[in-house]
């Protein structure tokens, strides 16, 4: 059974002539009523009446004509539906972030532009450190990561793009001495008790953290790991250390801590846009152009 048999019932079926519904298929008479024929063979059941004067529809053909309407319905969305997914307006994109990217105002920006723009779209949004986001990407798992990339290599299947540059912090307890200064080097840090994230955690500011002590003549002492900004910076404000975080963490007002901007000028991370090489469809590509032009809107933090 194909979808044209169906219009043609319906024509005849609304028409209830084989003349009129012939002259509005554009098809003549005879090979309609074969069609027919052959339609009502297929389906094992008489669907019209006919005599040299009228045609009419059988019982099982007003169901059958209900159900036939349905289905060419549904062949019309399924077609509407695959167009509108090859523009990039329907379908479901899966984005990864970090567990600092929504303390950054583009991403909110970004998030709701992009449900306006797309309302039928289905964003599944996942939080994870960076390095779980490369290794979902490889094998398919999301389409899209907001990361901090690592200080590894990125592998090559991946591709960044950056969207910004956001300054590290130090988070001190309010009464360390270093909090009296209005910016902190990492030289300052030697000898100070480190609050950082686990190494499992797979986030891209750990290694870097490490490299820059290391640049600075000095080795981090960590006294103690926890998975969240938010507990670092209240196991900050406890007394029970320093860390480093995103200056995007700076948002979180807590009492006992404070945040002071290092001096060291590569003391940044950058905030991007992790995708497949060979991941251009249409949603992907629509959702990368408005981060981008948002990320210019917000110009450098």
């Amino acid at each position: 059974m194909e979808l044209r048999h169906l219009r043609y019932f319906i024509a005849v079926a609304e028409e209830l002539s084989f003349t009129r519904a012939a002259e509005r298929l554009h098809i003549g008479q005879p090979p309609l009523s074969q069609q027919i024929q052959a339609l009502e063979a297929e389906v094992g059941a008489q669907l019209l009446e006919r005599s040299k004067r009228w045609v009419r529809l059988t019982e099982a053909g007003k169901l059958f004509l209900d159900d036939a309407r349905r289905v060419l319905a549904l062949s019309e969305q399924a077609k509407l539906t695959a167009r509108r997914a090859q523009r990039g307006e329907a379908g479901e994109l899966r984005i990864g972030f970090t567990f600092s990217t929504p303390f950054t105002p583009l991403f909110a920006t970004v998030i709701n532009r992009y449900r306006a723009r797309y309302p039928d779209v289905l964003l599944t949004l996942r939080e994870l450190a960076t390095l779980p986001q490369i290794a979902m990407l490889e094998n398919r798992e999301l389409d899209l990561g907001f990361v901090r990339p690592p200080e590894a290599a990125i592998p090559d299947a991946v591709s960044l793009t950056v969207l910004r540059h956001d300054p590290l912090i130090a988070v001190l307890p309010v009464g360390s001495p270093l909090a009296q200064k209005e910016k902190v080097a990492i030289r300052d840090l030697q000898g100070q008790p480190f609050i950082m994230y686990p190494k499992t955690a797979g986030t891209g500011i750990y290694p870097q953290i490490f490299r820059l002590c290391k640049e600075a003549g000095f080795t981090p002492d960590i006294v103690m790991e926890a998975g969240e900004a938010s507990t670092m910076i209240g196991l900050v404000a406890a007394g029970c250390g320093i860390t480093v975080l995103p200056g995007s963490f700076d948002s979180i007002h807590m009492e006992g801590a404070c945040y002071r901007p290092l001096a060291d000028p590569d003391a940044n991370t950058v905030l991007s846009l992790a995708q497949r090489k060979d991941a251009h469809g249409a949603l992907v590509e629509g959702f990368i152009a408005l981060a981008r032009a948002a990320a210019g809107e917000a110009g450098p933090r």
